[in-house]
């Protein structure tokens, strides 16, 4: 009983820690000005040390410190080089790995969750975790099922005791950190991040809603060809049993894959998150390499259903009709829908074709008939919107995110990033023409 809470005040104390040690790297930072030292290279190495901080201690963290960290961490590729290399491999841990649950624990929430005898349900089960995530672990073992006695190798989700207050926690008080975000990358806002993810906590702490919603996308990818969703084979409010799927996970993919292989499965991603809406009704939600992972035979295999956007109407058609008219070079049009949708207010006077100046670089992916997605890329459009000095910055605070489009925006953005951090080259534009709807072929 009193563990749980002396490691609740463990890791508050390393979140509260981190503003003192960013405190210091900037007192460290005045005294350096003082002997001459260029204020670039100050401000450099205390991005650095404060990067090396923030996500060595995010990493070592459940809760919603490992759920921020990984959530940030599809965007590191929009980071420049001297401050994203050194935590580059950290973040890839962030994704994959955290401190395991002890056994004694994994069995306690087995026993609670699927009864007394949940041992005969299994054939074989490793005590030793396979993966991690934010609020849970797998294990690898060989389920039997209890109707045909047919064995199949399973994954088992189980999630740690205490998870949800765990999360509501760590959200609170990174939100009151938010802006120490900014010393790594100027510009960068993590606090609608965290709102949004304080939103959907409810729902990924209810693993049979989970089950519910792989098992839509399992049955609208039913014997695809390049997308692969493994079943569920029970389900209980803390523990989820799936099929176990063989592949390589895109972090390492990322770290030393092929060529073909990052383009493969940048194509391959790409398809989903705009196949998913009309063929599942639902948006896989949480776009982070370790719940991909490239299969033997090619296909996309994707895990982790906790995190869902619910869009039985499909993906909305004015996001296909807007971007057409972008491409075409229609001004007024664009500004009318944007409008319409309330991304420009309806009285305030705005400049058609400055909008479209602005609008026009973000669509380069779709304007070519193959792109291939850079670091560089994103840097650059990163550093174009988010330097105050920017014309596109000035623009942009013209500009609303209406409630409706937010989660949309923000699984685009973070599977964009993951492509970047792919570099992955593919018929984009062709992609979005099958898929999305408004969308008409751009001559």
């Amino acid at each position: 009983m009193t563990d749980i809470p002396r490691r609740a005040v463990s890791r508050t104390a390393k979140l509260a820690a981190l503003p003192l040690g960013f405190a210091g790297r900037t007192v460290l930072g005045m005294g350096k000005r003082v002997t001459g030292i260029a204020s670039d290279v100050i401000s450099a190495e205390i991005q650095q040390r404060t990067a090396e901080q923030l996500f060595s201690v995010l990493g070592q963290l459940k809760g919603g410190a490992m759920k921020f960290g990984q959530a940030l961490s599809v965007f590191e590729a929009a980071l420049p080089d001297e401050i994203a290399a050194p935590y580059r491999q950290a973040l890839t841990k962030l994704q994959e790995a955290a401190p395991p649950l002890p056994v004694a624990s994994v069995h306690k929430v087995l026993a609670e969750q699927l009864g007394p005898d949940w041992r005969d349900r299994f054939v074989e089960f490793d005590d030793a975790p396979a993966a991690a995530a934010s609020i849970g672990q797998v294990h690898r073992a060989v389920w039997r099922d209890p109707e045909t006695g047919v064995s199949r190798s399973a994954a088992v989700k189980i999630q740690y005791p205490g998870a949800g207050d765990a999360l509501l926690a760590d959200l609170k008080q990174l939100s009151r950190l938010g802006g120490m975000f900014r010393v790594i990358q100027p510009g960068l806002d993590v606090k609608p991040l965290l709102a949004e993810l304080r939103e959907r906590i409810t729902e990924e702490l209810d693993y049979e809603l989970e089950a519910e919603s792989q098992r839509a996308f399992a049955a609208a990818y039913a014997d695809d060809p390049e997308i692969f969703i493994p079943a569920v084979l029970s389900s209980s409010p803390r523990v989820l049993v799936t099929e176990w799927i063989e592949g390589t996970p895109l972090a390492d993919i990322i770290r030393e894959g092929t060529e073909a292989q990052r383009d493969t499965a940048g194509r391959l991603m790409a398809t989903l998150h705009l196949s998913a809406p009309p063929r599942a009704g639902l948006l896989h939600a949480d776009p982070h390499p370790g719940n991909f992972r490239l299969l033997p035979d090619g296909r996309l295999g994707v895990i982790d259903f906790g995190a869902v956007a619910r869009m039985p109407e499909g993906t909305p058609e004015p996001i296909g009709r807007l971007l057409g008219l972008s491409l075409r070079g229609d001004a007024d049009a664009v500004v009318a829908g944007l409008r319409e949708e309330g991304f420009v207010n309806p009285t305030e006077p705005i400049d058609a074709q400055a909008l479209l100046d602005y609008i026009r670089p973000m669509l380069d992916p779709v304007a070519q008939e193959e792109f291939r997605f850079t670091r560089a890329w994103l840097r650059a459009e990163a550093t174009r919107l988010a330097s105050p000095k920017s014309p596109a910055f000035q623009f942009s605070r013209q500009l609303n995110l209406p409630p409706s489009y937010l989660l949309i925006h923000r699984v685009t953005l973070g599977s964009i990033g993951v492509l970047c951090q792919l570099e992955a080259k593919a018929p984009y534009r062709g992609i979005l023409e099958r898929w999305l709807p408004g969308f008409a072929p751009v001559a």
